[in-house]
């Protein structure tokens, strides 16, 4: 069983650092991104009875045509947010098979939520996944206009990318709500552009299913989890080409950006969004500065668990209780752990008092909780012995 992205799919897909691969289900976990070029045939469900009489088709022209104005809470909340949720199309060039460079084509294409305008400038915030490996980005309004597009930033370990374009066709904007006050079975609404534009501005409906589901994540594609993405979950109908289209309440505010689904025979209805609330901070960051501000301590690590016990006793010579925790593989020169004076091979298995038992753990507890020159006591072995000591943290672009 394969796990897979989808979400910037198409011709130029590659699997290298920066990808975005999602594992540890008992299904396949894909981005909803768009495949080109995969577009369902659609069938023509005519009436094929031949033995309808005329008089028949007379009282049926003759019958008198009915309209509603049907209005209720789901077409309300759908009119206040579509106009926000816009194509975006990833735009590459390919190799052919003599290395020739073709001329730049669509690779592939997601959704987008316009958050904000400021002048002339519209803010838009998609998946990272949709973006990924473009040369151009092109932005298609709901009313159909196309804007070229520009890259504020983007990250992978969120999903997440904030674009610009000119604001002047920009009529709507999005209102985020609040995801922390979603209630399993509260009715939400995805709009997106599944399978491309063809089917632009596509309404789904469901409830939240569950809340704070973590979904392991391998970001680099050597099958080694590095992060957990936290999401909400629903059963309204994500398909590929909804990635950073709109999760929204029935009030029409946005509360998740759609990223995900579980993709298997046996599986229907599991579609997966970041909620706001752990977007916002992101979408910020992205918008100031172009990347996300996380601090660093400046080195590559690896899991305790992964080591056989032999090595974790006879290498690292760790208690035979120490089951948990990570190796510290290399420690770059000036940089806080190096001046906190930590080697290769020590094994770090708190964070100010607080269990680290693998990688994932020590990366959540530094983002949530750390920030660039805060201090952070780090607890850890070396040659059998308990040791502690303390650094001050800098950001990741600064090493």
């Amino acid at each position: 069983m394969g796990y897979y992205d989808e979400g910037r799919t198409g011709r130029n897909k590659r699997s290298g650092k920066g990808g975005y691969f999602l594992s540890g289900l008992a299904g396949v976990v894909i981005g909803a991104g768009l495949v080109v070029g995969t577009l369902p045939t659609i069938v023509d469900y005519q009436n094929k009875n031949e033995g309808v009489s005329v008089s028949e088709n007379e009282t049926a022209r003759n019958a008198e045509q009915v309209s509603l104005d049907v209005t209720t809470d789901v077409t309300q909340a759908v009119e206040r947010a579509k106009d926000a949720v816009v194509g975006i199309t990833n735009i590459q060039a390919s190799m052919d098979f003599f290395g020739t460079e073709s001329d730049p084509q669509e690779a592939g294409s997601g959704s987008g939520v316009i958050y904000k305008k400021s002048g002339d400038t519209a803010f838009i915030v998609t998946n990272y996944h949709v973006i990924e490996g473009a040369q151009q980005l092109e932005v298609t309004l709901a009313d159909g206009t196309k804007e070229p597009a520009e890259l504020l930033g983007g990250d992978v370990w969120t999903d997440l990318a904030v674009l610009t374009i000119k604001g002047d066709n920009v009529k709507k904007t999005a209102e985020f709500g609040d995801s922390g006050a979603l209630k399993i079975g509260e009715p939400v609404i995805a709009i997106g552009n599944p399978l491309g534009l063809e089917f632009s501005g596509s309404v789904t409906q469901g409830v939240v299913s569950g809340l704070e589901r973590a979904i392991p994540v391998d970001l680099n594609g050597d099958m080694v989890n590095d992060w957990q993405a936290e999401v909400l979950q629903t059963d309204a109908a994500i398909n590929p080409g909804n990635s950073g289209g709109a999760l929204v309440n029935i009030t029409g505010q946005v509360i998740g950006i759609n990223s995900m689904k579980i993709a298997q025979s046996a599986v229907e209805g599991i579609g997966l969004s970041i909620p706001i609330d752990t977007a916002l901070p992101i979408i910020k960051d992205l918008e100031s500065f172009g990347e996300v501000k996380r601090p660093a301590m400046g080195v590559t690590l690896q899991n305790v668990s992964e080591l056989p016990s032999y090595h974790q006793q006879e290498t690292l010579k760790l208690p035979e209780n120490v089951k948990e925790g990570v190796i510290i593989e290399q420690v770059l020169t000036n940089s806080p752990a190096a001046k906190a004076g930590l080697q290769e091979y020590d094994v770090i298995t708190a964070l100010d008092g607080e269990p680290v038992q693998d990688v994932i753990a020590l990366r959540k507890y530094m983002y949530n909780n750390k920030s660039e020159g805060d201090a952070v006591t780090v607890t850890y072995y070396r040659d059998g012995k308990q040791r502690e000591t303390k650094m001050t943290l800098v950001a990741e672009s600064d090493l």
